[in-house]
């Protein structure tokens, strides 16, 4: 399939003929989150297949990394965004929420402030993204068991008040990273293409039957 994608604001398509197969307007996606919650070691396994151990890593304002994906026999490139999660940097934040076509909003499972804050993420994701921006909750660092302080079941409550898929993943192990972001990749593609008589693509349904299928719905 040989098409060039270019989202509007209400998710219609605008499709032309193209040599490569690309989506080649990238669609946005932006990690956000507290400081430390492993947005940036997320990023590196998905775009890498790598973990950065050791030191601390905190991103300073706003970096990038491209990927492209294979989705159904059409490539699909995804422009990832790396936010800085410090107050200081919010308002540099704020100012890429309007661009973000999908926002996968982190928690560390060992750090309870982390998860207590996602609601004040929540209400700025409101405030300043895109009404129909694509969004996931994820609850990273699954695979400190022995240091977790947030039970999956919490994970899976606050997602359900405020309906939006939810999974946990590990940067360290990969546990749901690739899913994660093909996820998104696989709603924003259908968006893109979709016809008015066409059933919509269910999200929240993919992500279950995935995590279902892969034997990984528990950690």
């Amino acid at each position: 399939m040989f098409i060039s994608v270019s989202l509007s604001k209400g998710g219609q398509a605008v499709n032309k003929p193209h040599n490569n197969g690309v989506i080649c307007v990238p669609l946005q996606v932006m990690l956000v989150g507290d400081s430390g919650v492993g947005k940036t070691c997320l990023l590196v396994r998905f775009k890498d297949g790598a973990f950065l151990a050791g030191s601390f890593i905190s991103t300073v304002g706003i970096d990038f990394r491209n990927k492209v994906l294979n989705i159904d026999a059409l490539k699909v490139k995804l422009q990832i965004w790396d936010t800085a999660g410090q107050e200081r940097f919010r308002s540099v934040t704020h100012a890429y929420y309007r661009d973000a076509h999908a926002l996968l909003l982190l928690y560390d499972v060992t750090n309870k402030a982390s998860f207590d804050n996602i609601k004040a993420w929540l209400t700025e994701i409101h405030e300043y993204a895109k009404q129909d921006v694509v969004l996931m909750l994820l609850g990273n660092k699954a695979d400190a068991t022995h240091e977790r302080v947030v039970k999956r079941e919490e994970g899976e409550k606050l997602a359900k008040e405020f309906a939006v898929p939810f999974m946990e993943t590990s940067a360290k192990s990969g546990l749901n990273v690739e899913l994660a972001f093909t996820a998104v990749a696989r709603e924003l593609k259908h968006r893109s293409q979709k016809e008015s008589d066409e059933p919509t693509f269910q999200l929240e349904d993919y992500v279950n039957k995935e995590m279902k299928s892969a034997g990984c719905c528990r950690t």
